[in-house]
């Protein structure tokens, strides 16, 4: 008796209402993290399609609303609320939890619209923030009732999260929104010691993404020194929760562009100097030059090879911008032909520039295809370089050069920079040639066709001294590229040696092989190999898909089908006809009379 009181009072505990009702409803539990990032994983933020994100929310909540039978009205549309007494089962908690995400999915899509959200967009933006926060909180207050502790804790940070967000979007009340930030970054901290592995993994980058936020809004209230740099390095970080941040320095660093750029009066490119008065264009070209300095700055080395891809994308988009508003210049210039002829010139200066760091972003891709192409090959998925792809860049880099040369000599009065950037660009085109013919010449190798080969080895010899010539010849010496010419030389020697012993081995080699061919063919159908296949021997446990490791071709059938012999109907020839002597039979066959003659004469 002792034991059911103990086990009653027990129950009374864990349940306030129980004196009122005598069904106790148990404690619901979500894992709201794991559940918000395989959400946002699987439908879009993992590439930043916020979009997709949002019509995936609104179409899980079409679903949860059909299978909680709770509709909003069949016509007109009823507003039904979501109560302490109407949340009796756990999908009712993934309602008002799709509600929130759907809401910031949808600010966070206006955030990243590609000019910037303009005052409207701002305003509607900032309404879904609230909208999201209004959800959030929601959220966490049913949780704290209808939910264990755990899922009660990771309610209230989220709800945390969204109140610093949008806090941190509006540019005010920062204290506010750190205080939030660091209520949300203390409840993953803690979480992030028990649970399963994946369970602290989750919450370990949760912790990492808030970090920056944490410090963005230490350094707006000034209790931090933190330096542009470090910024940022801050927003290079990934994470749908380091979008918002992101948006913010790139804004900051628009607006600190915008400053610089009062300054940027002229565009110096060889010798020439060209005034830039539109304040677009200037920005453009400003981060153009940012960007440069990180490529060609002290840490250029250490940085990876798809980081500097990035990079080179940036400052293509930044150049590209310009040139567009530079041309929209000119079409309102008029006829003002002193206005006309300074933008034409920048014009010319700016892809002169652009033509040269895409010159470089092709030669950075073949430096990395060369590492790849030498280099043994540890993981099966990775991708093999072959010399086609060589050959592909180095067609590229050609065009790349052939354009530039065509830029720098359209003009008529040309100054001795210009003539000695031209010539740069042909000894360069002379060294890709070279390295081109090269790479042909390998993949003619691999072919096995060694006349072709030791041809080509021999022409990118000749190519390759005739550009180290070329280079040694002028003052201002590229040591880099002679130094790699020289290599090449070395290489398409040896190379030419091989595949010409290589061949003159196959030429010797050709009547032996040719003699025990023929000695291995077989009038005999059995002494030929026979493939098996499946339907053959269905009484044999065997694979007909062949050896994993190996890629061959899977033997289940013959395909198309064997022609087989059939009975038909046999084919009578008549021989003897035209040997068969017949009997005369004109006696036997009427004669006609004259009258007959002359009347069908007549007639």
């Amino acid at each position: 008796m002792g034991k059911k009181e103990s086990e009653m009072s027990a129950m009374e505990i864990d349940d306030p209402n129980s004196g009122s009702s005598d069904q106790i409803l148990p404690k619901f539990s979500i894992n709201v993290l794991q559940l918000m990032k395989s959400s946002q994983a699987q439908h879009g933020l993992r590439h930043g399609d916020y979009a997709r994100y949002r019509r995936y929310c609104s179409a899980r909540l079409r679903r949860l609303y059909k299978s909680l039978k709770f509709t909003h009205g069949r016509g007109k549309y009823t507003r039904r609320a979501i109560l302490e007494s109407t949340v009796t089962d756990v999908r009712f908690l993934h309602v008002v939890f799709y509600m929130a995400e759907r809401a910031w999915s949808h600010a966070m899509e206006k955030r990243q619209l590609p000019d910037g959200p303009n005052a409207r967009q701002r305003i509607y933006l900032i309404g879904r923030l609230r909208k999201a926060v209004k959800w959030a909180s929601l959220f966490s207050s049913l949780c704290s009732i209808k939910t264990d502790s755990r899922t009660s804790l990771e309610a209230e940070a989220y709800a945390s999260y969204m109140k610093g967000t949008l806090l941190f979007e509006q540019d005010q009340n920062w204290e506010t929104g750190l205080a939030c930030f660091k209520n949300a970054r203390a409840v993953y901290e803690e979480l992030g010691k028990y649970g399963d592995l994946e369970n602290q993994v989750l919450c370990r980058e949760r912790v990492e993404e808030l970090e920056p936020s944490i410090r963005y809004c230490l350094h707006k209230i000034g209790k931090s020194n933190l330096q542009t740099s470090e910024l940022l390095q801050i927003g290079e970080m990934e994470g749908p929760a380091l979008d918002l941040f992101k948006a913010k320095i790139e804004a900051a660093m628009e607006e600190a562009r915008s400053q610089q750029a009062a300054s940027l009066t002229e565009f110096n490119w060889l010798g020439y100097r060209f005034p830039v008065s539109n304040p677009k264009s200037r920005v453009s070209i400003l981060k153009a030059q940012e960007l440069e300095k990180e490529l060609q700055g002290p840490t250029a080395e250490s940085l990876p090879a798809e980081k500097k891809l990035t990079i080179f994308d940036k400052l293509f988009t930044a150049y590209n911008d310009a040139r567009n508003t530079i041309r929209s210049d000119l079409v309102s210039a008029g006829n003002a032909e002193s206005v006309k002829d300074d933008l034409n010139g920048l014009d010319k200066a700016v892809g002169a520039v652009l033509g040269q760091r895409t010159i470089e972003r092709n030669q950075l891709l073949v430096k990395t295809a060369k590492s790849k192409l030498n280099r043994k090959r540890d993981d099966k998925s990775e991708k093999v370089t072959r010399p086609e792809e060589l050959v592909r860049l180095y067609d590229l880099l050609l065009q790349n050069v052939a354009d530039l040369s065509d830029l720098i000599s359209s003009g008529r009065d040309r100054k001795p920079e210009e003539i000695a950037f031209e010539e740069e660009c042909q000894r360069k085109s002379l060294a890709y040639r070279a390295e081109r013919c090269f790479y042909l010449a390998k993949s003619y190798s691999l072919a096995g066709k060694r006349a072709e080969a030791f041809a080509l080895y021999c022409r990118a010899r000749s190519l390759a001294e005739d550009a180290l010539n070329k280079f040694q010849s002028v003052a201002k010496k590229d040591e880099g590229t002679i130094q790699e010419l020289k290599t090449l030389i070395k290489e398409c020697r040896a190379n030419s040696c091989i595949e010409h012993a290589t061949g003159i081995m196959e030429e010797e080699r050709a009547p032996e092989n040719l003699s025990r061919r023929v000695s291995t063919i077989s009038l005999d159908d059995s002494a030929a190999k026979v493939d098996k296949y499946l339907l053959d021997n269905l009484d044999v446990y065997e694979s007909a898909v062949g050896d994993g490791n190996t890629k061959s071709t899977a033997k289940i059938e013959r395909f198309p089908p064997a022609f087989q012999s059939i009975p038909r109907n046999p084919i009578v020839l008549d021989l003897a006809d035209g040997c068969i002597v017949f009997p005369d039979i004109e006696n036997r066959m009427k004669k006609k009379s004259i009258y007959s003659r002359f009347f069908r004469f007549t007639t």
